[in-house]
Parts: structure tokens; sequence; C-alpha cells
């Protein structure tokens, strides 16, 4: 961990809404003027997309030790932490990706593979992680213990499912019962790889719909932002220095539930987000400007 190249984390499983999270903070960083290295979770897959598609249907599942580096990421933020540098890589996601990164690095990798590792550049304020595992622990790796500010974004898990149902149907084209094939063969790393790590985050974003839910495998729409609410967990206010009074002023209809644990409605997240994370990242700087 270091002040004067602090690292943030933001951690959730597929499909439960880590882009809301990402965009705010990318408002942050424009509006603050910060350099971020931004650092995509997709780019510590240890399989590109056709060696995946075998292992999965061998059993293996995106979440485990077996399917990831989590040691790299691990080398990845204690070395930035430590110098500011670091070595990084892109998962190409679409032909549109790979086109820009084949133009910029002189490479022909196609849509589902990866760039060639390259080094950090210097002169970045802070590492910006987005992906499922910012903030794991194994025997062999401990992310966590690297990691300046953890941020968790975590529906209650029927809504997460109806999420991940609707959203690989509507981009990626599988049926429900694909789905829940994958969601079931990923249960066991799940539960050990995936939730534990909620238990070490500093703040918690969790949304919690207000309309029924029971059944997440025949709901025909996800519950919009108007229909849920977002439990605001932090581990220590006194770490992030949470003024809730303030904060139950600024963000329209917002209440305590406990000591620790603002709601707000889901319309205002990403207003609450912004709110929250940008004086935390205003701190940061000061300390890494003046430490």
């Amino acid at each position: 961990m270091s002040k004067k190249h602090p690292v943030v984390v933001v951690t959730g499983s597929s499909g439960a809404g880590t882009t809301t999270v990402k965009r705010a903070f990318e408002h942050i960083f424009t509006r603050e003027g910060i350099n971020a290295a931004i650092v995509e979770g997709d780019s510590f897959h240890r399989y590109d997309r056709v060696q995946m598609r075998e292992k999965m249907a061998q059993g293996m599942s995106h979440f485990g030790p077996e399917a990831n580096l989590f040691d790299k990421i691990e080398e990845l933020f204690r070395v930035y932490g430590e110098t500011g540098g670091g070595k990084k890589r892109y998962y190409l996601h679409s032909g549109e990706e790979a086109e820009e990164h084949n133009a910029r690095l002189g490479c022909d990798n196609k849509p589902g593979e990866f760039t060639p590792w390259e080094d950090i550049p210097g002169g970045t304020d802070l590492l910006f992680y987005e992906g499922l595992h910012g903030m794991v622990v194994t025997d062999e790796a401990d992310v966590a213990s690297q990691v300046d500010l953890g941020i968790g974004v975590v529906p209650v898990v029927n809504l997460e499912w109806i999420q991940k149902i609707h959203r690989d149907g509507k981009e990626r084209g599988y049926s429900a019962e694909a789905t829940v094939e994958t969601i079931m063969r990923r249960m066991p790393d799940y539960i050990n790889h995936i939730t534990p790590q909620f238990s070490r985050t500093d703040i918690n974003f969790q949304r919690v719909a207000t309309v029924d839910t029971s059944n997440p495998f025949i709901a025909r729409d996800i519950p919009t932002p108007d229909e849920s609410f977002v439990v605001i967990r932090f581990a220590n206010p006194e770490k992030c220095d949470v003024k809730f009074p303030d904060l139950l002023s600024i963000i329209p209809d917002s209440f305590m539930s406990r000591r620790n644990t603002i709601v707000v409605p889901g319309g205002k997240m990403g207003f609450a987000m912004e709110v929250i994370l940008g004086p935390i990242i205003d701190k940061m700087m000061d300390a890494r400007n003046h430490g």
C-alpha cells in the first residue's frame, strides 16, 4: 500500500454493475484532472477466448485461480505501489478494440486474444483496476494486501442473476438455459473466490430490488433503479472520513440503517458514488502530493 502511488480497486462478479462505479470514477478523474493508469481485470485471464471455451467444456469457470493470473495482479499492484510502474496488457473484446491496439502496437491480434505485456506509462497519479478479482486472497496470492481503496459492487444474488441472464441474452446471444448452466458451473468458485472479497473491501455498494425477484430464472425484465435501493456499507467510516450527516443532507431520501451503513434510492446510485468517492480520492491526492 502506498501514499505516493495509490491503488484503487472496483471489484464485483460478472453482471454485478461495476461499470456504473467505473463511470463515476471516470467523472471524478476528469473533473479533478487525475491521470489514472486504467487496468481491466479481463487482461489477467490465463487463457484467450478459444482456449477458455475448451477449458469451460471441461468444467472450469472464469472465477477461480485455474483461469486467472492472481499472482500477476498482486505483482502489478505491489510494483505500482512501490514505483508507479508495472506491466499490463489488454484483452481484446471486439474487432474495434483489436484494430485500435494492433495499430498502436504494430500487432495482428484477433478479438478474444491478448495484447503483449507493456509498461504502464510513467507519471500517473494512481492505478485504477476494475474487474473480478481486485481483492482476492489465496494461498499463493494476496491481492487485497496491496490495495489502498477497495470498492465492492454486490447486488443481492437474485438481482445479480437476473442482470446476468438478461445481459448475456442481449449482448452475447446466450439462451437463459445456457446462462443458468454457467451460473451453476461457477458456483463453487463464486463462493470461494468472489464472495469473500466483499469482507475485505472498504466500501460496498449493494443494490436491493423493491420488487419480487424470488425466482430470477423467469424474470421478464431487470428491476429499474427506481425499483431498488442501494445499501452502502463502510468497513471503517473513520478511514474514509465519512460524514454521514452531510451525506444525508446531500442525497435526497437517504437514511441510515446501521452506524456504518447508509441507504439511498437506486436512482441516486451514480450521484451517491461521486459524492462519497470524490472526497476520498481528493484526500488520496493530497496525501500523495504532500506526503
